[in-house]
């Protein structure tokens, strides 16, 4: 994606442009413009790529759709004309929802103080606030900055106020999702401002909704991320903690998920909340007694044709493989099997076979018994053929090469079956290909007992060579 930007009325000049000077129809002036502006570099994510609307009578000039309903919107909002105002914040939900590039030029012309005022004006009527909070969902969604203190106070009170209503309830969440992904301090902030318990809460009281579980388990999920780049120490840690000892996350999304047991797409993400929830030894102790690895276990099992599914519960058994009693737990409960079973079944998924690798590397480390089992289970044939699979991704390379190390590196024996699986030339080809596999591959490389060659780097200086 390129990196220049430019802004939309220089686009829509552009296609202006081709249409008055060159005489092209409106679809072909616009394919003009993006393969002009595309070969010069120019990032075109966030601008609508649309022929503006005729100039009004009025003398007005041309307008994109979008912003000619923000503008209905906004006078409806001005004259407080309720029953136009909902008309219009549906259809411009609708629009928001198109594109990014749609919300992107109605954020810049001012939707956001629209939206919040339209919010206010809707504040007693239950079914208006829901299509209010709709509208602000749609216009918060890849647009975070949006969002401000009043805004914040605004869907903290109502999640309160509506804790009982379980649309209300999703609308909110589904702004406040929108508003902490990517966003450290939107988060910070909500956290301060008391969102975790009507996170928790909300998952407790509407238990039976598989649309509030889902995102609330998603915004518990968000409020433990590390993505936004202009920050560059945030409480990822720290929330993620909180969830758990503060606000009894780990017993609220396991008990969510015996009312699951036929939805993949809900366990799906509350293994993805686990997963982001398992940062000490203890809670991944805790997942297991409360029977969230059984649970993750039998949706590996019934799920093994979703790769979405598969995908997030290798990650979750990643990540409570992390306490040495959760992995004796594990592959007892005969989670290696179903590991190596993904790995194959999904060979041609990179995110699955780096998943997988990095379970059975974890189950692996530091467990000789373990490393019998994946072993008898095909998890080195399996490794070996995901490094096969996929030589440029230096992902699954890397956890191949760990796993394999672990095998052998406290069970010589295994040296020998897996050279004759053809490691050696598959690991110093990850070696080569990719520099971050380097110092994996060669500790591989010598555990299984092969000659590994010292790279060296003359730096130029008097008796100095840096491997």
């Amino acid at each position: 994606m390129g990196s220049k930007q430019i802004a939309q009325e220089t686009f829509d000049d552009a296609v202006q442009e081709n249409i008055t000077e060159f005489e092209m129809d409106p679809e072909e002036a616009v394919r003009e413009a993006v393969q002009q502006f595309e070969s010069q570099g120019v990032d075109l994510s966030n601008i609508v790529k649309a022929v503006r609307q005729p100039a009004s009578e009025n003398g007005q000039k041309q307008r994109h759709k979008i912003l000619l309903t923000l503008d209905s919107l906004g006078r409806a909002v001005a004259d407080s004309d309720l029953a136009e105002m909902a008309e219009q914040m549906v259809i411009f939900t609708d629009q928001c929802k198109e594109q990014l590039a749609f919300r992107y030029l109605a954020g810049q012309n001012g939707a956001y103080s629209v939206v919040f005022s339209a919010c206010q004006l809707a504040s007693g009527d239950r079914n208006l606030m829901l299509k209010a909070f709709n509208t602000l969902s749609a216009v918060l969604d890849g647009q975070p900055d949006l969002l401000d203190s009043a805004g914040q106070d605004l869907l903290l009170q109502t999640l309160k106020e509506y804790r009982e209503d379980a649309e209300m309830t999703l609308a909110g969440i589904r702004c406040i999702r929108h508003a902490c992904l990517k966003h450290e301090q939107n988060r910070q902030d909500f956290v301060k401002g008391g969102v975790l318990p009507l996170l928790t809460g909300a998952i407790v009281q509407h238990g039976d909704s598989a649309d509030v579980v889902r995102t609330a388990s998603s915004a518990l999920r968000i409020m433990t991320f590390d993505d936004d780049i202009r920050v560059p120490f945030g409480h990822a840690h720290d929330h993620a903690k909180m969830i758990v000892l503060e606000h009894d996350g780990l017993r609220v999304l396991i008990e969510a998920a015996k009312a699951f047991t036929d939805n993949s797409s809900v366990l799906s993400e509350l293994c993805a909340t686990l997963s982001r929830l398992s940062v000490r030894n203890e809670f991944c102790q805790e997942i297991v007694d409360l029977g969230g690895l059984n649970f993750m276990v039998a949706l590996l099992a019934d799920s093994i044709d979703r790769p979405d599914v598969v995908k997030q519960v290798l990650s979750a058994i990643r990540a409570v493989a992390g306490n040495d009693d959760v992995k004796d737990a594990i592959v007892n409960a005969g989670a290696t099997d179903l590991i190596v079973l993904a790995i194959s079944h999904h060979l041609s998924n990179p995110q699955i076979c780096e998943q997988g690798c990095a379970a059975l590397c974890m189950l692996a480390l530091r467990k000789p018994e373990n490393c019998n089992v994946i072993m008898e289970g095909g998890g080195a044939l399996a490794a070996l053929q995901a490094m096969k699979a996929h030589p440029r991704e230096v992902a699954v390379q890397k956890q191949a090469c760990m796993l394999i190390r672990n095998l052998v590196s406290r069970s010589r024996d295994f040296s020998q079956p897996i050279l004759e699986m053809g490691a050696e030339n598959l690991i110093t080809e990850a070696r080569a290909t990719h520099k971050d596999c380097d110092d994996v591959a060669k500790a591989a490389l010598r555990d299984l007992g092969c000659k590994v060659e010292l790279r060296e780097l003359w730096t130029g200086q008097k008796g100095s060579l840096a491997q």
